[in-house]
């Protein structure tokens, strides 16, 4: 593919967009106020110059992807809703009102692939660089921050044995149908029934004839996966094309869900996790643990996100603290002077110790320090926006790379909409400013 290259020109038979729409738009500021080079030159280093069709702009690109997190829109609703909405549309660069999409729905998941976590950063970079050029956000509030951690949900089914173990077997029996392997039975009727007993006999506490249900599709499914295994011996093809989803088959017929370790708690998103955060409406979330860190002081324009980072591996908090806040560092250039942190990172990482404040910390704490320590739970409900409202509370992104990118982007999303609503207070005042000093007024 081609080096992304923006042509986009004025049409003089479409209507100019600056022509039909409100120039003092909170939406329309904000795209004057993001340096778009930045975007463009961050976006286009994973592209190289050469033969093939040039990508597409990258501003829009990256006006779709904030549009996409700032407004918590699938990626169907955002086209259908960027061919009605003129102010998306200037946003993402276009000059005249465009009635079909210029672009397929498919290309935003290629070019989250083709991005990755390491250059969507930018996003985040530049948001906090806009906040910091519009007074939203001071340099004070980058370096006193509160980090905390959280699950990022995948959007998987409840894991059960007796469901995990029906679907190996369903997708194993499809997959054989699509490649002509004949089975001798397929035990799709039969493991139905079984899989729906099973959740029966244990919602009436009858242990017993569930775990004999249990057994009965954890049988058919041990005979469906040797017979595939007969049937594509010798067959490097095959073998190939069955080989991971009879590996996950197996790992779920023989997993217990007594057992320590890894284990399969969905065959579409293998890499999901099972974490216990200790809460009671919620024993365990299955996804990934996500780092957040945020201002621990007032800024002015609310609570930016700073960093967000995915952590697989369900790493204990303290061990995280390091690697986060050193790429913290890397990403607003300035060196974090207090660390708030709750009582799940004693026994942290971070080499600079004496700049880390727990909760409940009585030692060299000062009134200035106690009154950061008291805002530290801030965090909190950007937490909650992050999921409610930018996409973080449930993952449909694919793979551990999405995990990364979903986080990333639900961050971004969240600071865009902060200025959003930063830029509307402000021109809100502008107007009440003029509307006090106009000479009607004085008259009245």
């Amino acid at each position: 593919m081609g080096r992304p290259r923006d042509e986009r020109q004025k049409d003089l038979l479409r209507p100019a967009l600056d022509e039909i729409i409100d120039m003092g738009h909170p939406l329309v500021r904000l795209a004057g106020k993001i340096d778009w080079d930045f975007l463009d030159g961050r976006f286009s280093s994973v592209c190289t110059s050469g033969p093939g069709q040039p990508g597409l702009p990258t501003r829009l690109v990256a006006g779709l992807f904030i549009l996409k997190h700032m407004e918590n829109l699938s990626d169907d609703v955002l086209c259908a809703r960027w061919i009605e909405n003129p102010y998306y549309q200037y946003f993402c660069g276009e000059l005249s009102f465009c009635h079909r999409l210029p672009f397929d729905r498919s290309s935003l998941t290629r070019w989250r692939q083709r991005l990755g976590e390491a250059a969507l950063v930018a996003l985040i970079q530049e948001s906090l660089s806009v906040a910091h050029k519009l007074g939203a956000l001071e340099t004070k509030d980058l370096q006193r921050v509160a980090v905390d951690t959280t699950v990022q949900p995948k959007a998987i089914a409840h894991p059960t044995d007796a469901r995990l173990m029906h679907r190996a077997l369903e997708k194993l029996v499809a997959l054989a149908r699509r490649h002509g392997v004949v089975l001798r039975q397929s035990y799709l009727r039969v493991a139905k029934r079984a899989a729906i007993m099973v959740g029966r006999y244990s919602h009436a506490h009858q242990f017993r004839r569930a775990r004999r249900a249990l057994k009965f599709l954890r049988t058919r499914l041990g005979r469906v996966i040797r017979d595939i295994n007969r049937k594509i011996d010798g067959r490097p093809e095959l073998e190939a094309r069955f080989g991971r989803l009879l590996d996950l088959a197996l790992k779920v017929r023989h997993q217990d869900h007594r057992q320590r370790g890894p284990k399969v708690y969905s065959l579409h998103a293998p890499e999901v996790e099972c974490i216990g955060k200790g809460k009671a409406r919620a024993p365990y979330e299955f996804g990934c643990k996500v780092s957040i860190a945020t201002p621990v002081t007032s800024p002015k324009g609310g609570q930016f996100v700073l960093h967000a980072r995915a952590l697989h591996g369900n790493p204990f908090d303290g061990h995280t603290l390091g690697p986060v806040v050193a790429d913290l560092e890397r990403l607003t250039g300035l060196e974090s002077r207090r660390i708030h942190v709750d009582k799940g990172y004693r026994g942290h990482n971070q080499p600079h110790k004496f700049r880390v404040w727990i909760s409940g910390q009585a030692r060299r704490v000062s009134a200035s320090i106690r009154r950061e320590m008291k805002r530290r739970a801030a965090v909190e409900p950007v937490i909650g926006h992050l999921k409610a409202e930018h996409r973080m509370e449930r993952n449909h992104l694919k793979g551990r790379e999405g995990d990364r990118i979903n986080a990333v982007l639900a961050a971004a999303g969240f600071n865009f909409g902060l200025l959003l609503r930063w830029l509307a207070e402000l021109l809100r005042a502008l107007i009440a400013l003029l509307a006090e000093t106009s000479p009607a007024a004085q008259i009245v």
